[in-house]
């Protein structure tokens, strides 16, 4: 994978780009860079060109310096696919990924094949997120470089039981990018992604183009049944529950993921 840099709306932007055909773009959830699709890099590189993006204010892209709109995202795909030569693109992306996701198949329908949606939601925040989140960003800025006490909620929330038991290797893998996340970036993004999104039901009620949505049975962020309202938002989208997974399918069942995605892929073509 070669390393590329991309200037936009939303500050300098890390890629990793390799293989080669039709391109897949990978957009990871909230406190994740690109590598949490370690697990797909080396399925789909023999037949697709792979961009995995570190997102705004993660991995080695640009710190955020405020917040953001999920309009300004689906506008920094469209300024990489231009910076990378590319008319279009298919799209996967994981909880924060599985929204702008949407919202990119929404307003730029000519520029994405399918998309692959998972662990997201349509919705705007319930009680609980407009609460808890707001809190957590605020715990982190007064425990600024003491991250030990809020990694332990970010665990809990994006990793089920499953993994937790059985996947220790995972667990290790969120634990490591959570700490790396600067304080200031990450409570931007957990801020515009989680209490202050929009509702995007009714832009998702315009999309045209083949969309798959993944749940996972124990994700405990976004639990199934308001991933199955994002699905029935989406005309003729398809819905799979993925059992033994949580909030970051991917990362969590690797081998699964590249099954529902190849599966799909064959459907359309």
């Amino acid at each position: 994978m070669e390393d590329r840099y991309v200037d936009t709306v939303l500050g300098r932007i890390r890629l990793r780009v390799g293989g080669s055909g039709p391109a897949m773009l990978f957009w990871p959830s909230l406190l994740m860079d690109g590598m949490l699709w370690a697990g797909q890099v080396d399925h789909f590189a023999a037949r697709f060109r792979v961009v995995l993006v570190d997102p705004p204010g993660h991995g080695a892209s640009s710190p955020l310096t405020k917040p953001f709109t999920f309009d300004q995202c689906a506008a920094v795909i469209v300024e990489i696919l231009d910076a990378l030569g590319l008319e279009r693109t298919h799209l996967i992306g994981n909880s924060w990924g599985g929204m702008i996701g949407g919202t990119f198949a929404a307003l730029y329908p000519d520029r994405v094949g399918i998309s692959v949606l998972m662990n997201a939601t349509a919705s705007p925040a319930g009680l609980r997120h407009r609460l808890e989140y707001p809190l957590l960003a605020r715990s982190a800025q007064l425990l600024r470089g003491i991250r030990g006490p809020l990694v332990k909620p970010v665990i809990d929330a994006f990793l089920g039981p499953t993994a937790r038991r059985t996947k220790p290797e995972v667990v290790a893998a969120v634990n490591d990018s959570v700490r790396r996340v600067a304080i200031d970036s990450g409570r931007h993004a957990v801020l515009s992604v989680v209490p202050h999104r929009p509702d995007q039901r009714e832009l998702f009620g315009r999309i045209r183009t083949p969309v798959l949505v993944v749940a996972g049975i124990e994700d405990a962020t976004f639990p199934v049944a308001e991933t199955r309202v994002m699905a029935e938002a989406i005309p003729g989208a398809r819905f799979v529950v993925l059992e033994g997974a949580a909030h970051l399918a991917a990362l969590e069942c690797p081998a699964e993921v590249n099954a529902l995605i190849d599966e799909f892929l064959l459907a359309q073509s």
